[in-house]
């Protein structure tokens, strides 16, 4: 069995206009531009009336070494999205209102392949492994996975936020 220890889990909110279908492939796009490989595990759409709730959950994962693995799971929550039309610059372009929450949660796996799972004596020394001779690089990866998950709800807000505001 895997070593799996949660780092980090961050939230965002956003209620007025944006457009999902940018914020979608923005987030994707962001997580490839970073190395990661995306999975789409869970995608739900139900519609009541003229506006729509979408359920959306990912899981990102990135190999750093034959040992380490950052894994994000990310959630998005949209409610009561509508298409409403919005002049931007002299020109109509269609636009969503709604209210998205996206919360992501930063996971550093150690051990990934579980290569040291094979006997009680082999954990023992992956702990000694973990505690005394690598914990600054533990700590290091630790970082790695809280600054790619808060640098990821700085991009998100920063995009929900110029979407906006236009």
């Amino acid at each position: 069995m895997t070593d799996k220890d949660q780092i980090i889990k961050e939230k965002l909110s956003h209620s007025g206009y944006f457009d999902f279908s940018a914020l979608y492939s923005y987030a994707h796009t962001w997580f490839k531009n970073e190395g990661y490989g995306v999975n789409e595990e869970k995608y739900a759409e139900k519609v009541k009336g003229n506006a729509r709730e979408i359920n959306i959950e990912w899981k990102a994962t990135k190999t750093v070494s034959d040992y380490f693995k950052i894994e994000h799971s990310i959630k998005f929550e949209i409610k009561d999205l509508t298409e409403v039309e919005a002049e931007i610059e002299g020109k109509k372009k269609k636009m969503n209102k709604g209210s998205v929450d996206i919360e992501i949660k930063g996971v550093l796996i150690k051990d990934y392949e579980s290569k040291w799972e094979s006997s009680p004596f082999n954990k023992f020394m992956r702990d000694v492994y973990n505690k005394y001779i690598i914990p600054t690089r533990v700590g290091s990866m630790e970082g790695k996975v809280e600054s790619d998950a808060k640098a990821f709800k700085e991009e998100m807000k920063a995009f929900l936020e110029l979407t906006g505001r236009r």
